[in-house]
């Protein structure tokens, strides 16, 4: 990223010396870097960004594991990522089931109504899933594998060929 000054400058917008000279932002693409450099503005590597979901903002990557800590004398436990994740999956599975709740609810109350068919493959495939995604979690013992799980997978194109792992849902009914 330019500079100038050591304040921030945005390439293609109006940029404004400090005698009070305008460049249009058409100048940005019509000079080259040492043209921008004798006008005093300086090239500033962008400090790399990480990925919040599996790293803190300074890179550090986020624990795996749970750990304890100690608060005010209690043992306090810290989820790490795979825990999140489960959790995060038991959420999910929760919910693509919960609109067919009701049916299941009222098959055991009342004894002339059964489950649909497509209802019940759907709800075990919903909880295959969820066992499979859980399973393929706590199975991480590395964080390059946890985050391979929120990666899709792609052709030889580029082209996505199904869902990221921890995706992995049957469609809904």
């Amino acid at each position: 990223m330019w500079t100038y000054q050591g304040l921030r400058v945005r390439e293609g917008r109006i940029f404004t010396d400090n005698t009070g000279k305008k460049y249009p932002p058409q100048w940005w693409s019509a000079t080259t870097d040492e043209e921008k450099k004798t006008k005093g503005l300086v090239w500033v590597d962008p400090a790399p960004t990480y990925d919040s979901r599996f790293y803190t903002g300074d890179g550090t990557p986020k624990a795996l594991e749970d750990s304890t800590q100690e608060v005010d004398g209690e043992t306090v436990i810290i989820p790490g990522l795979k825990s999140k994740a489960i959790a995060q999956t038991k959420i999910t599975a929760g919910a693509l089931l919960a609109p067919t709740d009701w049916m299941v609810i009222k098959a055991s109350e009342v004894a002339d109504y059964s489950v649909p068919a497509d209802v019940t493959t759907y709800r075990a495939a919903v909880r295959t899933a969820s066992n499979g995604i859980e399973a393929a979690i706590t199975a991480c013992t590395t964080h390059d594998a946890f985050m391979a799980l929120y990666t899709t997978p792609v052709d030889e194109n580029g082209d996505p060929t199904g869902p990221a792992p921890i995706n992995a849902w049957p469609e809904a009914i």
